[in-house]
């Protein structure tokens, strides 16, 4: 595990969205901008909102990624490696994380969140099944991407992060 510099630590809790670089089924760079969960040591969780991303297609081909951070200073890239989690057993414990950061941004309805959250832990604790409003919040964590990236390099301070690459523009999930 790479040394992470106090302030690359500050930013990585503080922050809600990253750059990663990756490669494209040609080879070719591509930048794309996720929402993200630290946690706290060695690896990222991406994700976002439910459907299918050609980004995770990507890396479970090439898992060989750059991850740059966006928000704070100074900015921060690190090599990583990928791995695309496809289990719902292994998916949800990350993805619960992954909303519970996400319901520190501000400006989020966090009471209706965490209460959902909360239930859905309740319920997976006692290992009840999937059933009632359950099943809606099940139906959302399968179809939500789900990528731990593991952080390999020393990480290394650039001046800006790389610009986004042209599909994704605007579009930070």
């Amino acid at each position: 595990m790479p040394a992470l510099p106090d302030d690359l630590k500050r930013i990585l809790r503080d922050s809600f969205y990253l750059r990663t670089t990756l490669r494209r089924r040609d080879g070719s760079p591509r930048v794309i901008e996720t929402t993200y969960y630290w946690d706290g040591a060695d690896q990222i969780v991406l994700s976002g909102y439910p459907g299918k991303r050609d980004w995770v297609a990507s890396m479970s081909r090439d898992p060989e990624v750059t991850v740059h951070t966006v928000e704070f200073e100074p900015a921060y890239e690190i090599s990583a490696t990928a791995r695309v989690l496809r289990d719902r057993e292994e998916r949800v414990p990350h993805l619960i994380r992954f909303i519970e950061h996400w319901t520190r941004r501000p400006g989020f309805p966090r009471r209706r969140f965490q209460f959902l959250l909360g239930a859905v832990k309740v319920n997976r604790r006692l290992r009840l099944p999937w059933w009632g409003p359950f099943m809606l919040a099940r139906r959302i964590f399968d179809q939500m991407p789900c990528v731990v990236i593991t952080l390999t390099g020393e990480p290394t301070v650039r001046e800006k992060p790389p610009a986004l690459s042209e599909p994704q523009k605007g579009r930070p999930f």
